[in-house]
């Protein structure tokens, strides 16, 4: 918990003061009125260096989802929502999150809404969670909407997983073959030129074209590592800009396979979280402006937009959704018949439900196809160059019989 030094005047004009650990300042100078003490300065301690990564809070979804589902339990029990978070900060073993819960707890106690307790810390609840959080404050069902959240939470975070899990594989596969090419060419095949060299035998094609590549990789060292490297900074930084965000994101979309993919992704997670927010009673252009900021792909963000400033102007949200040619037919004459029902919230969470099996199935036939691509590249890249280097043997032992 954070240290707070203070001085204040007593009411004989006595100035006092100290230092006070709490969660905030707003704590503090409660205290210092109950001490009947006026006129209270309050200054944070300066905080030890730190040397974790900017941005990085350290608190994984998963500590966050198990926190959602006990605070809804011990809300539904009937326990005051200040002694909710105090039992559960004590018991987290996380530091970043037991300080995070610790300042939440502060700043409900001295008389902000639980919402805007929340909101204070950005990198860990994000505006969806806020936002739920406030409208089931203000419906009187915040146990509910908690579990919602946890609900929520737990699919985003399997989406993610899964789509990881898919793509880890083969680039892990890759940089390893990558890796051992490079000490093949470096290391290992020079040895087999200089041997072949002494034999003064002519060589195979391949042979003779896999030496000259080791022997101009073994001079362009700088230019064969920092090429790759250069060409990652680059891309990295220019994906990074408006520009080049729209262009990956929009490339990625067109991909085969990979592109159906990473579509049936944003669809699941658009309409979860669209129909967990409506059904929750969030208004449905704050819903699609929150939705829109957590697409995670700019051409979909885009879209969610547009959808909102025509709905804004009087229009149905399927009509908008169909012109913007970024989802599914099927999807938006679903969406199209909740809002003639009136159940668009109910037909949003059946939407969510088979596109995430829809992205199951996609994801493992995206693996089962990477798999033997896989293997393949590194049987044509090593094999390769282990054949290359045993050409000259097997045509000497033909020699050789042939004698």
């Amino acid at each position: 918990m954070p240290e707070f030094t203070w001085s204040a005047r007593a009411r004989n004009g006595e100035t006092k003061s100290g230092t006070i650990e709490a969660a905030n300042a707003d704590v503090v100078i409660q205290r210092l009125k109950g001490m009947n003490l006026v006129e209270p300065k309050v200054k944070k301690k300066a905080e030890p260096l730190s040397f974790k990564l900017p941005g990085s809070t350290g608190i994984p979804t998963k500590s966050i989802v198990v926190f959602t589902r006990q605070f809804a339990t011990m809300i539904d029990a009937g326990l005051p929502l200040v002694q909710c978070l105090d039992i559960l900060a004590k018991q987290q073993e996380l530091p970043p999150f037991k300080k995070v819960l610790v300042a939440i707890k502060g700043d409900v106690e001295s008389g902000k809404t639980f919402a805007d307790s929340l909101s204070r810390h950005p990198k860990t609840f994000d505006p969806l969670y806020v936002n739920l959080v406030a409208a089931g404050e203000v419906g009187g069902i915040l146990d509910t909407i908690m579990n919602r959240l946890a609900t929520q939470l737990e699919k985003t975070e399997k989406l993610r997983r899964q789509v990881k899990g898919a793509l880890t594989y083969p680039a892990v596969t890759l940089g390893v073959t990558a890796v051992c090419t490079y000490i093949l060419l470096i290391y290992v095949i020079p040895v087999f030129g200089k041997m072949f060299t002494e034999m003064g035998k002519a060589l195979p094609a391949l042979t003779q074209w896999v030496i000259d590549l080791s022997n101009w990789t073994q001079e362009n060292v700088v230019f064969v590592v920092g090429v790759p490297v250069a060409l990652g900074v680059g891309i990295n930084t220019f994906r990074k800009t408006p520009q080049g965000r729209e262009f990956f994101d929009r490339l990625f979309l067109l991909l085969p396979v990979l592109g159906d993919t990473i579509r049936k992704v944003a669809v699941a997670r658009f309409t979860r979280t669209m129909g967990t927010m409506l059904t929750s009673g969030v208004p449905i252009l704050d819903a699609l402006d929150i939705v829109a900021k957590a697409a995670g792909n700019v051409v979909i963000s885009g879209a969610l937009l547009t959808v909102k400033e025509k709905i804004s102007q009087g229009k149905t949200m399927a009509e908008p959704l169909k012109e913007t040619q970024v989802f599914p037919s099927m999807v938006v004459q679903m969406i199209e018949v909740g809002e003639s029902t009136g159940a668009l919230d109910t037909m949003l969470n059946k939407i969510a439900d088979f596109y995430e099996e829809e992205v199951d199935e996609a994801i493992r036939g995206l693996t089962a196809l990477l798999e033997p691509l896989i293997m393949m590249v590194i049987a044509v890249v090593i094999g390769g160059l282990v054949i290359s280097m045993y050409l000259p043997v097997f045509s000497l032992a033909g020699a050789l019989g042939g004698d």
